[in-house]
């Protein structure tokens, strides 16, 4: 059976523009992280996020940042730099493929329109509403953009989106559907009705004044995530085909597993989380022991990332662990595939982004977490976990090429 090699990739995210900027930017303990000035913040409990960086509205076209919603636009920007990283390879467009997950998808248009519905009437809704508030228009645009006929799906599962994408490309080329598919996830939810709703759970973090310290995953002072926006895409490719065209192999995602909790809307289920885990590490064919690192989903919530530390201890997983989210904030939907790319690069040079803002490990957490600095691991194997809401746990097993 062919592996599923990964040929290209790409990212927008809180601390870069690109892929290469923000991997540097992560590997330097970088944050992303600033205040909200907009007015619609003023009143809001938590008024800190992981903003993409100015110029980026300079990436693309004016028709299609009139056309596209945000969360469109940051899956164009990095899908586009994955597909050139690939070559942009000749292959047949019905035989290419697109996944790209999302959360919410384009809740900021939805709040702008329904303002200008509000305020001005039915005829000062844009035109373009529906393309640009529903879920699956990532991948429908980049579908068009590169020719891709082999289906543009669109995982909807919280903050597994990006994971299950990804998982989604892999199961794609392994039934015979296609050779190629372009998968990630991309989410641009920093608005005042997402970030109210979430501070009305208690999910965010309330340190306006220190924004770049307030996303602390595993920290004995997390309280709560930092919301973040951007996007990560990786091109997927049947090993033979890849092979066969010279392309430049930067890694394999050796195993998947997708699972359900059917536990809680809200809370995690610890001993399912492993099960996910361990499913992915035998698809893989490998052992806890062969695994060098973790990139955990890790958002900094108090009970999530106890949580996952004793889901990854309980698949008996003794390797280092980190989570880049105390940087770029938390990108829902376009998390796990963010994870994933930094999982591909750290193999492949043979370095761990950092957890930053741990002053002290919570006591509670039963892994070896990688704090404030980089650090080089000699390793063939990383595991990425994605949790979201609802239950939805994906768990991704990426090896070195």
């Amino acid at each position: 059976m062919d592996r599923i090699a990964i040929t290209g990739y790409g990212a927008v995210s809180p601390v870069g523009l690109d892929a290469p900027s923000t991997w540097a930017a992560l590997l330097d303990g970088v944050s992303g992280v600033g205040p909200l000035t907009e007015p619609w913040a003023e009143e809001l409990p938590a008024r800190i996020a992981g903003k993409v960086p100015e110029g980026f509205e300079e990436l693309l076209p004016v028709r299609e940042l009139r056309r596209l919603d945000r969360s469109e636009q940051f899956a164009m920007v990095a899908g586009r730099e994955a597909w050139e990283r690939a070559g942009r390879p000749e292959v047949d467009g019905e035989r290419l493929g697109v996944a790209i997950g999302t959360g919410i998808g384009g809740i900021t248009t939805t709040v702008v329109q329904e303002h200008n519905f509000a305020d001005s009437g039915p005829r000062r809704v844009s035109p373009h509403t529906v393309n640009m508030l529903m879920a699956n228009g990532a991948a429908a645009w980049l579908s068009i953009d590169i020719g891709a006929k082999a289906g543009a799906r669109t995982p909807v599962s919280a903050c597994a989106s990006g994971s299950e994408a990804i998982a989604m490309g892999r199961e794609m080329i392994l039934s015979g559907s296609a050779d190629v598919v372009v998968a990630g996830g991309t989410e641009a939810a920093i608005a005042g009705l997402t970030l109210a709703s979430f501070a009305q759970t208690r999910a965010l973090s309330k340190r306006n004044d220190e924004p770049t310290l307030a996303s602390r995953p595993f920290d004995v002072g997390r309280d709560g995530f930092v919301l973040g926006e951007g996007a990560a895409v990786l091109v997927l490719e049947r090993e033979s085909f890849a092979r066969a065209r010279g392309a430049a192999i930067y890694g394999f995602i050796e195993g998947a597993a997708v699972t359900s909790d059917a536990f809680d809307i809200v809370g995690a289920d610890p001993a399912n989380q492993a099960r996910t885990i361990s499913s992915a590490l035998k698809v893989a064919g490998v052992g806890p022991g062969d695994v060098g690192f973790v990139h955990a989903h890790a958002t900094s919530t108090p009970a999530g990332d106890v949580n996952e530390s004793r889901a990854i201890a309980q698949a008996g997983i003794q390797a280092p662990v980190t989570s880049t989210k105390s940087m770029t904030g938390h990108l829902l939907g376009g998390s796990g595939a963010l994870s994933t790319l930094v999982a591909v690069l750290a193999l492949q040079e043979g370095v761990v982004p950092p957890t930053t803002n741990v002053d002290q490990v919570d006591p509670e957490i039963e892994v070896d977490v990688v704090q404030n600095t980089k650090r080089e691991v000699k390793a063939d194997v990383a595991v990425v976990n994605a949790f979201g809401f609802g239950g939805h746990n994906v768990a991704l097993v990426i090896a070195r090429s």
